[in-house]
């Protein structure tokens, strides 16, 4: 009995120690969303768990292997155990008792996750090889960065135009994939002020790294007046050729990979001051980058590759004619 007295007293000091040093290890970013909550409560839960069954595994195995250990000189044999009967009923029923009781806590966490709020904010989230769109359907604004206010939900709503995305932002813990054909859903209450990422949580290819773009969370004030000078905005570009191209490359997330007046990606050829000059393509010929040249490679991205670029894949999009013209003619004014 002694045994069991020591062994126990171990096993519960171990998985304190254990707890503890877990939890101030800070393996979990601040939370800054209302669903955040109850996940993190699970998962503390979980640590809880792990902390004492590996401090069960550890000390038990540690003392035996310190205290029965064979003496130098013993060459006796060790006791001969048939079982305990009443010890493996004990080891099937508690754990099926800890998986019923975890089951119950996780459909309430998954519950209040999914709470919705029928006042929600509709967002429409388009991610794309390799960037993302926001269009706001109540304002008739699209943005390449989500701009949202804070302790108001959000309902997401979601597809991919390509590949199989998944909408992740740390700090919110929730994440959706994002599937090509089907709108999936998810519901954030963004409940701290500040600047995130939401970042692509789902291998996507060759620049799955670069996928991600800013999440800032403001004052509803802030929200609206932001809203406010959006919407002015998209009503002004509309009334021009160059207005309405940089609102489809602002839709179509193209900066991700071209950088316009310095900003954007590099996965791409630079926009900056390409209209009018020659570029060098892949198989060492020349070419002049006029209309004809910027509304072919819209079209046909594969059709002359610039030097330079060869391992990178630019997909098809669908726009109209009218469409490419207007980016192109946005092209031009980027000097």
């Amino acid at each position: 009995m002694r045994h069991f007295v020591v062994v126990g007293i171990l096993v519960i000091a171990m998985a304190v120690l254990t707890y503890i040093g877990l939890d101030s290890a800070g393996l979990m970013p601040v939370q800054a969303s209302a669903q955040s909550v109850p996940i993190d409560r699970m998962w503390n839960e979980q640590v809880i768990a792990m902390s004492f069954l590996f401090a069960l595994i550890v000390v038990p195995m540690v003392y035996s292997l310190v205290v029965f250990r064979r003496k130098k000189g013993d060459t006796t044999d060790a006791q001969h155990i048939e079982g305990n009967t009443n010890l493996e009923i004990t080891w099937t029923i508690l754990p099926l008792f800890a998986v019923v009781a975890f089951a119950y806590l996780g459909g309430n966490s998954l519950a209040q996750t999914l709470r919705a709020d029928p006042e929600a904010t509709v967002i429409k989230v388009t991610g794309r090889q390799w960037s993302w769109s926001f269009e706001y359907p109540e304002y008739g604004v699209t943005s390449p960065e989500l701009r949202v206010p804070v302790g108001k939900q959000l309902h997401l709503q979601m597809t991919s135009t390509d590949v199989i995305h998944s909408f992740w932002v740390p700090e919110f813990r929730v994440k959706q994939d994002l599937v090509p054909g089907r709108v999936t859903e998810m519901r954030i209450t963004p409940t701290m002020e500040g600047s995130w990422k939401v970042r692509c949580a789902e291998i996507c290819g060759a620049s799955h790294y670069a996928m991600e773009t800013p999440v800032i969370v403001m004052s509803q004030a802030e929200f609206d007046a932001w809203m406010a000078e959006q919407v002015a905005l998209a009503a002004e570009a509309a009334a021009t050729p160059e207005g309405r191209g940089q609102a489809l490359v602002n839709a179509s997330g193209c900066t991700a990979c071209h950088a316009i007046n310095g900003v954007g990606g590099n996965v791409g050829p630079t926009w900056n001051g390409v209209f009018g000059h020659e570029v060098e393509l892949a198989d060492g010929s020349v070419v002049l980058a006029d209309e004809a040249y910027l509304a072919e490679s819209i079209k046909a991205p594969q059709a002359k590759i610039v030097a330079g670029y060869e391992t990178q894949l630019m997909p098809a999009y669908g726009f109209t004619d009218e469409q490419i013209a207007d980016i192109v003619a946005f092209i031009k004014t980027l000097r």
